[in-house]
């Protein structure tokens, strides 16, 4: 089979071509894709008969890039890591899915479970997987060193990235740091209503007391979160299309 893997690791894509050549599988990859918008590009090009599908990409979700896809007839294999909230949907839909770190054992089953399943079942799988995600929009989980953190995303004022950590203000003054990247949440933070007014900051839209045209973001806790000038347009565009006025912002 003519293959694509679409993940943002390129650690894990290496891995995943190695194991492929140790196990001798019949699939011959065509290239490797980081994020939807060259996946998208790619895969309409060179028409893939299997699809290595990560959940997180670095400009969206693997859902948004089998919506942005002409050709859906290809076999798909989605990876995730356990932690992921992902994983609940995945196994609902009992659609085939690869753990992170990606065992070779397991790599072989899949190939085998997915050169059996029609098209049209898969496709059948896949939208009960996208059913389930879109109810999760309002949560997020967070894999902490202890346990498994839900967080309401509504009740989500900002986050803050630092060092490879993020942390997680909430409302009731609780905190929560995850040993990922603010880019790793960007996603899903997005589709809920948040901006990314500054590298190290993603903000939730609603909590947003005013902005102060000198480049600073007021919340409605007192927090300033300042606004690089790469990123103004972007977030004025979207505090303004939110607030459908200008009424909190000063000169």
């Amino acid at each position: 089979m003519k293959a694509l893997i679409i993940e943002d690791k390129e650690y894990i894509r290496k891995g995943l071509i190695n194991l492929l050549q140790l196990i001798d599988a019949d699939v011959d990859v065509l290239g490797e894709c980081e994020s939807v918008k060259e996946a998208v590009i790619v895969a309409n090009a060179c028409k893939p008969e299997l699809v290595f599908l990560d959940i997180n990409l670095t400009d969206g979700t693997a859902f948004d890039f089998l919506e942005q896809t002409e050709n859906l007839s290809f076999k798909i294999l989605f990876i995730t890591a356990y932690e992921e909230y992902a994983l609940q949907a995945l196994k609902f839909g009992a659609v085939d899915y690869l753990l992170k770190p990606v065992d070779i054992d397991e790599l072989t089953v899949a190939l085998q479970k997915v050169s059996e399943i029609p098209i049209t079942e898969q496709k059948r799988q896949i939208d009960a997987v996208k059913q389930v995600w879109n109810n999760d929009d309002a949560n997020i989980i967070l894999s902490l060193h202890d346990s498994l953190q839900v967080i309401d995303l509504n009740e989500l004022m900002y986050c803050e990235s630092d060092k490879g950590y993020t942390t997680f203000f909430c409302s009731n003054e609780k905190k929560h740091m995850a040993s990922k990247t603010l880019k790793e949440f960007e996603g899903q933070l997005t589709k809920a209503n948040f901006i990314r007014p500054h590298q190290s900051f993603m903000v939730n839209l609603k909590y947003i007391d005013k902005y102060d045209k000198s480049g600073i973001i007021h919340l409605k806790n007192g927090k300033q979160i300042p606004v690089s000038s790469r990123k103004k347009e972007a977030f004025l565009t979207s505090f303004l299309r939110l607030n459908k006025s200008t009424s909190n912002i000063k000169g």
